[in-house]
Order: C-alpha cells, then structure tokens, then sequence
C-alpha cells in the first residue's frame, strides 16, 4: 500500500490544508470508525486509492474534522482517531510508523506517542501523525512497543517507555500484568 501511495503523487508531499480557508460547505456523511474504515452514507469505502487520497485533505479544527479543498470545506465524523497504525519498525534510533493510508510517521518531538486508558481499563495508544490528527496504535503494534521499552524511574513510579528521535515516552507502568 505504501508503493501505490507514493506512486500516486511521487515527488509530492501533501497538499496545504493548513494555508487553505474555504468557506463551509456543510457536513458529507463521511464516517471514519474506530478500526479506521471509511464509510460513505453507510457503505465502506472500497477503493483504497480513493480513501488515501481524501486522507491528504484532512484537516482538523477546534470543531471538527474536516475535508478541505481551496474551495470547500465539509465536516465529517471520526469516531476516534482518522488513521490506524498498523507497523512499526526501529530505524536507527528512530520508530518509524506506517499508517492504514500508507502514511509514514518517525515518533519524536514533533510526532508524540501518548496512551489513554480506556473506560475498559484498557491502553488507548496514539501517535500524532500531522497537524492534530493521530492514529491509533492497532494493539499489536503496541504489543511490540512493550516489548521494545524500557523502565525508567518517574514521578509516578516505574515506568515503561520507549525513545526515538531524542524524545522518550512513557507507555505504562513497569509490570507486564498492568498493561
């Protein structure tokens, strides 16, 4: 999925949502669910070409989260996070996260990892992928992170984390069975 990501826009980064402010255009029933499955008016949307291109006009703002073009600007739901990442692989001293659209994101300074407990009792992991937006941690990449941390002492107690980029994060507390 990556090779067919890049080949759509080689040499090309992603568009400046962030500079564009077009004028509301109302809400799309676009739905993106917990697993990271687009919907359209209820039907899962099939073409993954497609869902990787409404990806890179993502924009999320103090009310929402948007699809932004120079000329429209329609708000969709998101149950959770838009994106899901689904690798994680150590570079050097980098985590390098691949995204369920092809994205490719190395944790650090600027692209925090952070856990949420669940109403469950159980982790939420999220990395920021760009601009607000994040992508949940598929459960086993985050079982591969555990296995990757290491415990240091905090002011909650010891703790499990990881480095990369120069910056550490904690994923949970030090004993396997808390996590």
């Amino acid at each position: 999925m990556i090779a067919a990501a890049k080949a759509q826009a080689p040499g090309r980064g992603l568009p400046p949502v962030h500079l564009w402010n077009p004028a509301y255009c109302g809400e799309i029933d676009i739905v993106i669910r917990k697993d990271g499955v687009w919907f359209h008016e209820g039907t899962p949307i099939g073409r993954e070409a497609l869902v990787r291109l409404f990806s890179t006009v993502l924009r999320k703002d103090e009310d929402g989260t948007y699809l932004v073009t120079p000329v429209e600007k329609l708000k969709i739901t998101v149950e959770d996070a838009p994106f899901v990442a689904t690798r994680v692989d150590r570079v050097g001293e980098a985590l390098r996260f691949v995204t369920n659209v092809g994205d490719e994101v190395e944790a650090g300074p600027d692209n925090a990892i952070r856990v949420e407990i669940g109403e469950d009792g159980a982790p939420r992991p999220y990395l920021h992928v760009r601009r607000g937006l994040e992508a949940l941690i598929a459960r086993p990449v985050f079982y591969e992170l555990v296995e990757m941390a290491q415990e240091r002492d905090t002011a909650q107690g010891p703790t499990l984390g990881v480095a990369s980029n120069g910056a550490w994060f904690a994923v949970g507390p030090a004993g396997a069975h808390q996590l």
